[in-house]
C-alpha cells in the first residue's frame, strides 16, 4: 500500500526506505512534507538505529500484506511469536475511541481514584487541554505524570516541554522518573551549557531532545528563546504553577508572551495551580483562553458550565480525598501562635513607629504606604528594618527633609537592638522540637525578608551549637542549580541539614515534608493564600507525621502600637479556621493572588480600616462572587463511579513476566542477573541500550552508575523501599534500584529487539487448539495527522470460501496461546497457508470497512458537537463585540474558529485503513 491517500503508517509495520527495512514507531502528517515517520533500522546496515523519513522527500513502501511469507517459529513454547504479538500491541497507540485508563495501576503510586481524575478529564475531550487547581498539598505532579503516561501509551506524548519554577526541576525530574519511568532532561543553567556546547551554531536545542524540563524564568526572555520555541511542535505542554502567567501585568508579562507562543504549538496543554486565578473574571479568562479559546466568550461574564471540561477543583473536603487518604495524610495540629514580648530596644521602635510614622494625619512621608513597609520589616527583624531604612534613604538622598531625620533616627534605635526577643524564642522553640547537634529533628524556618533569612541562619548556628552545614538558606537570589540543591538535600535523612531558613520562594510547589514536619513562621506574610502555601510545605499527601505550625508574634505595650495582634495574628487564626472548614482559604477572601491580597489589605488599614472588617468584607464578597463560586471548593465534585479502564489484551501476565521472558530470550544470559535480590533484575546494558539510557537524568546516571550496571524491579514494594531508603540512608535521593515500568527505556528496548526479530515481511505459523487455519490480523486506521484513530486485533478463519472475523485475543486465549503451550517443531512446507494469505488480507479490509463507520461514531460525534460549540462561541463572540471593544475583532474570531476548526477536522479518521498479517494460528497435529 503506497500511494498518495496514505496519512499515517500503524507502529509495527514493516517499511522499506533507502533500499533497508525498517519498523513504524510512529507517524504523523506534517503541513507541507507529508507523514513523518519515526522509524527503528532492523536490516542489519541500520539495526537499532532511529530515524525519522518525510515521505513527501523520500519514497516510503510499505511491504505489501499480501506477500507476507510463512515462517516456522522453532522456539521453545513459541516464546519468539508471543513476543513479537505482544510487542506489537505494546507499539500499537491505544486509539482515540479508548478513554479508559491505560496505566492508572502500572506506576509506582497509590492507586487513588481522586489522582486519576484529573487522566480522565484529559482523555475525555478531542484535545487533552485541562488546569488542574487543586489545593495544596494534593499530588498535582502525580497527577501530571499520570496523564502524561496515557498520552503515551496513545501515541500522543512522544514530544514533552514542561515548565516549572526553577527551584523545583529536580525534584519536579525525580518524580516523573522514579514514579513513572519518564525520563525529562533538565535544562536548568548547567543543562542548558551541557546541550549547547554539544550542538553546531544556530543549532535548535529543543530539538535535540524530545522530553525536557525547564524554568519558565529561563525560557521566559524571548529574544534568547523565542525563535526556537516558534518552530517546534510538541505533543505536550505542563506549565507547572500556573498562575505566574496571570499577574498584574496581564498578557504583557514576559510569563504570559511565553505561554502564548507555547498553547497554540501543542496538542496536550497542561495547567496547574493551587492559586488558579487572582478573583478577577477577566484575568482568569484569559488563563482558560490558553487552554481554550472558544470556551468564553464574554471573558468579563461565564459560568462553571462554560469550562466545565477544561479543569477540575478539589480542596480537602473533597469526599474521594476524605476516604483515600486516612493515613497516608497526616493529621494538621492547629497552628501554635507564639506572643513574644518585645524589649526595651523593640519597645522603642514601636513608640517611634506609632508616634512619627503612624501619627494621625502624619505627612513626614508622600508614600502612604511605607510606614507599612517600615512595620513589616521591624515585625520580621533588625536586619529587615536595618536594610530597608538604608534603601529608602538612598533613594531619597537627594530630598532632604524630615523623613531623613526620622529614618536616621529610626536606624540609631534599629542599631540599638542587640537581643532581639523573637530571636530568643525561636530558639527556645527549636530547643522544644529537640533540634539539636545529636538529633535527626528538622525544623522549617519562614521568613519575607532575605536579610532576616541570611541573620537567622548565623543566629540559629551560633545559639544552638550547630555546624555550619547543619543550617541551609534558600531565597530567590540563589541560583537555579543552588536551589534545587538546598531542595534535594534537606528531602535526605542522611544530609546534615536541621534547620532550613528560607524566604517565600520556597512556598510554591517545594515538598519539605520527607523528613520533617514542624514548620516556624518567623514572621507572617499578610496574605492567607501565602500562609497557606507554607503550611503546604509539610502539610500535604505522604505526610507520616502530624504536622505543627509555630508563629512568632512580637507584642508590644505601647499604646496604639501595630503589633503582631493587629494584622499576622488574626490571619493565622482565619487560615487555620477556614482550612478545617473549607479545605482553602480561597473562598474567604474572594482573591487568588498573595500579592494582590496583601496590597489590598495594607490599603484597607490606610484608610482606616481593621483586619477583622477586610476579611468580613472578602467573606461577603465571596458570596456573591460568580467567579469565587466557580472555584471555591465549597462544592467538591461527585462521583458515582469509578474511572473506567482501558482494555488492555496481552499475552504475559504483567510487565515484569514480559521483560524475564525477552530478556532470557533476546539477550545474552551471561549479561543479566534474574532476581538476584529479592525481586530484582540487574543487567549489564549492551551498548545499543545505553545509547538509549543516556536520555536519564544525568544526576542519576552518575550517582548509580546505571551505565555499567542495570538495576530494575517490578515489585512496587520494593521499588517503594528503595525509594524511600536513598531519602532515608543515603546521600542521593535517586534509588538504587528503579521501578520498572512499561514506560522504562528497557522495556521498551525489549519491545523494539522482539519487533526486530523477525524478518522482512515475515509471519510466524503458531500451532496450537484452534480448528482450521485463523489468520491474526491487525487493522489500524488513522486521522488526517497521521495518528492511530481506530485499532483492531482481528482472527480469520473460514478461508478462503466463508471468512469469519473473531477478537484475536480472544481466539489466542481459547487456543491456548501463553507461557503453558509446546511448540512440537513442525517443519512441513508451508505453501498452502501461503495461498490463503491474500484471502485473510481481503476478508480484514472488508472487515474493517464494514464496521468503520460504527467504530468512528464516537469520534464523529464528538468532532461534531465541537463544530456545534464552536458556531456558538462564534455567535455569542460577534454579538458582544461592540465599537469600543479591544480584546477582539472580528478578523481575530474569524481566525480564531478557522483554527479551531482546522485542527479539530484533523482529528477525523482519514485514508484507507493499514493492514498487517501478525501470525498463523494452525492446528495442531492431528485435529
Amino acid at each position: 500500500m503506497d500511494n498518495s491517500t496514505v496519512t499515517g503508517y500503524a507502529p509495527g509495520t514493516r517499511i522499506e526506505v533507502r533500499d533497508e527495512e525498517w519498523v513504524v514507531l510512529g507517524s504523523e502528517m506534517t503541513a507541507h512534507d507529508g507523514v513523518k515517520v519515526r522509524a527503528l533500522g532492523q536490516s542489519p546496515l541500520v539495526q537499532g538505529t532511529e530515524a525519522t523519513f518525510l515521505r513527501g522527500l523520500e519514497p516510503i513502501h510499505e511491504i505489501d500484506p499480501t506477500k507476507t511469507r510463512l515462517v516456522h517459529d522453532p522456539s521453545t513454547r513459541y516464546v519468539e511469536s508471543r513476543l513479537f504479538l505482544e510487542a506489537i500491541v505494546r507499539r500499537t497507540p491505544l486509539p482515540r475511541t479508548e478513554t479508559g485508563l491505560a496505566m492508572a495501576d502500572r506506576f509506582l503510586m497509590e492507586t487513588n481514584t481522586y489522582q486519576q481524575r484529573p487522566a480522565v478529564l484529559a482523555l475525555s475531550g478531542l484535545r487533552p487541554r485541562i488546569l488542574i487547581a487543586d489545593v495544596v498539598g494534593f499530588g498535582k505532579t502525580l497527577e501530571i505524570g499520570l496523564t502524561l503516561a496515557e498520552l503515551i501509551r496513545r501515541g500522543r506524548g512522544e514530544r514533552i516541554l514542561v515548565v516549572t519554577p526553577q527551584h523545583v526541576l529536580e525534584q519536579f525530574q525525580r518524580e516523573m522518573w522514579t514514579r513513572f519511568s519518564i525520563p525529562l532532561l533538565r535544562m536548568d543553567s548547567v543543562g542548558i551549557a551541557r546541550v549547547r556546547q554539544n550542538l553546531p551554531a544556530g543549532r535548535n536545542p529543543f530539538t535535540v531532545h524530545k522530553r525536557i524540563i525547564v524554568s519558565v524564568d529561563t525560557l521566559k526572555d524571548p529574544g534568547m528563546y523565542r525563535h526556537h520555541l516558534e518552530n517546534i511542535h510538541w505533543d505536550a505542554v505542563v506549565i507547572d504553577e500556573s498562575h505566574n502567567l496571570i499577574g498584574s501585568s496581564g498578557k504583557t508579562s514576559k510569563r504570559r508572551r511565553l505561554a502564548d507562543v507555547l498553547a497554540p504549538r501543542t496538542d496536550a496543554l497542561i495547567l496547574a495551580s493551587a492559586t488558579p486565578h487572582n478573583g478577577d473574571a477577566k484575568s482568569f479568562a484569559n488563563l482558560i483562553d490558553l487552554l481554550d479559546p472558544t470556551a468564553i466568550a464574554d471573558e468579563t461574564n461565564y459560568a462553571a458550565e462554560d469550562i466545565k471540561h477544561l479543569y477540575i477543583r478539589r480542596t480537602k473536603a473533597d469526599p474521594e480525598l476524605r476516604d483515600q487518604a486516612e493515613g497516608k495524610w497526616a493529621k494538621r495540629e492547629a497552628s501554635e501562635p507564639v506572643r513574644v514580648s518585645a524589649s526595651a530596644a523593640e519597645e522603642a521602635v514601636f513608640e517611634e513607629l506609632t508616634d512619627v510614622w503612624f501619627a494621625p494625619g502624619q505627612s513626614i512621608t508622600s508614600n502612604k504606604l511605607f510606614p507599612y513597609t517600615l512595620l513589616k520589616a521591624f515585625l520580621s527583624s533588625p536586619a529587615a528594618l536595618a536594610e530597608t531604612v538604608k534603601t529608602r534613604l538612598s533613594t531619597i538622598k537627594n530630598e532632604p527633609g524630615p523623613e531623613t531625620a526620622a529614618l536616621e533616627r529610626l536606624r540609631e534605635l534599629t542599631n540599638a537592638i542587640t537581643a532581639p526577643a523573637k530571636l530568643a524564642a525561636l530558639i527556645d522553640v527549636l530547643t522544644a522540637a529537640e533540634v539539636g547537634p545529636k538529633s535527626p529533628k528538622r525544623v522549617v524556618v519562614f521568613s519575607e525578608r532575605v536579610a532576616t533569612v541570611h541573620w537567622l541562619a548565623d543566629q540559629i548556628a551560633k545559639r544552638l551549637k550547630l555546624k555550619p552545614n547543619a543550617v541551609a538558606v534558600m531565597h530567590g537570589a540563589l541560583s537555579d542549580v543552588q536551589q534545587q540543591e538546598v531542595v534535594e538535600k534537606f528531602a535526605l535523612a542522611s544530609s546534615p541539614i536541621r534547620v532550613l531558613v528560607t524566604g517565600d520562594v520556597a512556598s510554591e510547589g517545594v515538598n519539605l515534608h520527607q523528613q520533617c514536619h514542624h514548620l516556624v513562621h518567623y514572621d507572617i506574610p499578610w496574605s492567607l493564600i501565602r500562609i497557606e502555601q507554607r503550611n503546604g510545605r509539610i502539610d500535604r499527601y505522604g505526610q507520616a507525621h502530624p504536622t505543627r505550625f509555630s508563629a512568632l508574634l512580637m507584642t508590644s505595650e505601647v499604646p496604639g502600637a501595630k503589633d503582631d495582634r493587629v494584622v499576622a495574628e488574626k490571619l493565622l487564626a482565619k487560615e487555620d479556621e477556614a482550612h478545617r472548614a473549607l479545605g482553602t482559604v480561597e473562598a474567604v477572601t474572594a482573591l487568588y493572588d498573595a500579592g494582590e491580597e496583601e496590597a489590598r489589605l495594607t490599603r484597607a488599614l490606610v484608610r482606616g480600616e481593621s483586619t477583622d472588617e477586610w476579611v468580613a468584607d472578602r467573606e461577603e464578597q465571596a458570596k456573591f462572587d460568580p467567579l469565587a463560586a466557580l472555584l471555591d471548593g465549597n462544592g467538591p465534585p461527585t462521583y458515582e463511579d469509578k474511572p473506567a479502564s482501558a482494555a488492555l489484551p496481552s499475552l504475559f501476565g504483567d510487565t515484569g513476566e514480559f521483560v524475564e521472558t525477552a530478556l532470557g530470550h533476546l539477550v545474552g544470559k551471561d549479561q543479566v542477573d534474574l532476581n538476584p535480590e529479592d525481586g530484582a533484575l540487574f543487567l549489564d546494558p549492551p551498548d545499543d541500550l545505553k545509547r538509549r539510557l543516556r536520555q536519564l537524568p544525568p544526576a542519576y546516571l552518575k550517582a548509580r552508575g546505571v551505565l555499567e550496571r542495570l538495576k530494575v524491579t517490578t515489585d512496587v514494594r520494593l521499588a517503594g523501599d528503595r525509594l524511600r531508603r536513598a531519602k532515608e540512608q543515603d546521600d542521593t535521593a535517586w534509588p538504587d534500584i528503579a521501578y520498572l515500568s512499561d514506560l522504562h527505556p528497557l522495556t521498551e528496548w525489549l519491545v523494539d529487539k522482539a519487533l526486530m526479530k523477525l524478518g522482512r515481511g515475515k509471519a510466524a505459523v503458531i500451532h496450537c487448539g484452534v480448528a482450521e487455519p485463523t489468520f491474526a490480523l491487525q487493522g489500524v486506521y488513522t486521522n488526517k495527522r497521521g495518528r492511530t484513530s481506530i485499532v483492531q486485533w482481528m482472527a480469520v478463519s473460514g478461508l478462503p470460501g466463508e471468512p469469519r472475523v473473531d477478537d484475536l485475543f480472544a481466539v489466542l486465549d481459547r487456543a491456548g496461546v501463553g507461557k503453558d503451550m509446546i511448540n512440537p517443531g513442525r517443519d512441513e512446507p508451508l505453501n498452502r497457508l501461503e495461498e490463503l494469505v491474500p484471502s485473510a488480507v481481503k476478508a480484514g479490509l472488508a472487515h474493517l470497512e464494514r464496521h468503520r463507520d460504527v467504530w468512528d461514531a464516537s469520534i464523529r460525534d464528538a468532532i461534531a458537537e465541537h463544530g456545534r460549540r464552536l458556531g456558538a462561541w462564534e455567535q455569542d463572540a460577534l454579538s458582544g463585540l461592540s465599537p469600543t471593544s479591544t480584546s477582539r475583532s472580528r478578523d481575530q474570531i474569524a481566525a480564531t474558529v478557522k483554527r479551531q476548526r482546522d485542527h479539530i477536522d484533523d482529528l477525523a479518521t482519514s485514508g484507507p485503513p493499514l493492514l498487517r498479517v501478525l501470525a498463523v494460528l494452525a492446528p495442531l497435529e492431528g485435529r
